[in-house]
């Protein structure tokens, strides 16, 4: 029995993400001006999922009431099993993983206070500076490590002393998984260890925490965790995980593959000043069970499928890295997920851009946006196939083949 009370389901086949050209075109190949073949495999994030038929037939059919006044059941049963799924005593149902992660700051801290983050984190980086802006919010960023991590004697150095010099730093913030990278267990532990003793709350932007899940569950079958875990059911992993953490946002639009939704996680007491914010930031949403439905489907149906999708980025990037050492130009950083980050040298950056979107094959990339010169971003899902991973292999050799 899995945690929504049903025997494990099946995962559903994921169809081809085969869509229309985009039509206008952006900087760095974020989509391609002309597509001479109508087939677009869309690789630029596991946000382009759409639902499958039987998510879709759930939605149809979803009991739904007013959410905002607290009666919409099938939001309530959404909060209820990702929950008792993850550890938590409440969750709360809200359009998206950059709001979600902004109401648990909002819930936290109180205006000049201080949240720790890492410089590469979405609650830091690429959500606007919702938390400055909208939260009056002190960040306090942290060089991010190459498999991910903060040193713990950062976090530790960063902590202000109680003075009215200083913002007082009130939470430290986590992503997992963070460029597609897990961030293990021993660690999470050893960075709420250090919070417990300052006494500081911890929140995850877990907006990725299955695909985190998946693979350390993956690890621990093959003998590989460091950890030395014992289970090895993803949804129990995930749970383990936010055990670490007073608070959680996890996207269910991203790999889980639900059109829109996130949910944040805590306390009763938490999640009540939760609300307020939510209801504050214009998140509350009425008969938001048809969405609601898509969640519940997508935590029955579609964790243990996040395999697959890291198998695809696998594939993908070892095809990429043979292109690299046998003709120059890639160099392919291999996955631990579902994400694959190439950076292209300068000499071919342009044209095997254009190649790649030309033939309907689109990464996202731009220079400056994942680090120095043209990286791009390879990300695996839902809509991609392994037929879809052959194509795409097979665009980019034809560049090579062609004399780049």
């Amino acid at each position: 029995m899995n945690a929504l009370g049903h025997a494990p389901a099946a995962p559903e086949t994921a169809t081809a993400a085969v869509t229309q050209a985009p039509a206008a075109s952006a900087p760095g190949g974020l989509t391609p001006a002309r597509v001479e073949s109508a087939r677009v495999i869309d690789l630029r994030s596991d946000t382009v999922t759409r639902p499958t038929a039987s998510m879709r037939a759930a939605m149809l059919t979803a009991e739904v009431g007013d959410d905002v006044l607290g009666d919409d059941p099938t939001v309530k049963r959404l909060q209820a099993v990702a929950a008792e799924m993850l550890g938590f005593e409440d969750a709360l149902f809200a359009p998206s993983g950059t709001q979600t992660n902004l109401i648990a700051l909002l819930s936290h801290c109180a205006r000049g206070d201080e949240a720790i983050v890492g410089q590469q984190w979405h609650t830091y980086r690429w959500e606007a500076g919702g938390m400055a802006v909208l939260g009056s919010i002190q960040p306090q960023p942290l060089e991010n490590r190459a498999d991910g991590t903060i040193a713990l004697e950062d976090i530790e150095s960063a902590i202000k002393p109680d003075d009215p010099h200083f913002a007082r730093t009130r939470l430290v913030c986590m992503e997992n998984t963070t460029a597609g990278k897990v961030l293990p267990l021993h660690y999470l532990r050893a960075v709420r260890d250090l919070a417990t003793r300052r006494g500081l709350a911890t929140h995850l932007d877990g907006a990725r925490l299955f695909n985190a899940a998946v693979e350390i569950a993956r690890r621990r079958k093959a003998g590989q965790d460091a950890d030395a875990g014992i289970a090895t059911d993803p949804r129990v992993v995930a749970r383990e995980i936010c055990a670490q953490f007073d608070s959680a946002s996890v996207c269910l639009s991203k790999g889980l593959g639900a059109p829109v939704g996130s949910l944040v996680l805590g306390s009763r007491e938490f999640i009540a000043r939760a609300r307020r914010h939510r209801k504050m930031l214009g998140g509350g949403m009425r008969q938001a069970g048809i969405l609601a439905a898509a969640g519940l489907h997508a935590l029955e149906h579609h964790v243990e499928r996040l395999a697959l999708d890291h198998l695809h980025a696998q594939r993908l990037a070892q095809g990429l890295a043979q292109l690299g050492a046998a003709h120059g130009g890639l160099h392919v950083e291999m996955p631990q997920t579902n994400i694959v980050f190439v950076r292209v040298d300068e000499s071919i950056a342009q044209p095997f851009t254009a190649h790649l979107a030309a033939h309907g094959v689109t990464p996202i990339g731009s220079s400056g946006r994942y680090g120095s010169g043209l990286v791009q971003r390879w990300v695996t899902h839902l809509d991609v196939s392994g037929d879809d991973v052959d194509t795409a292999l097979a665009v980019a050799t034809r560049f090579f083949e062609a004399g780049g």
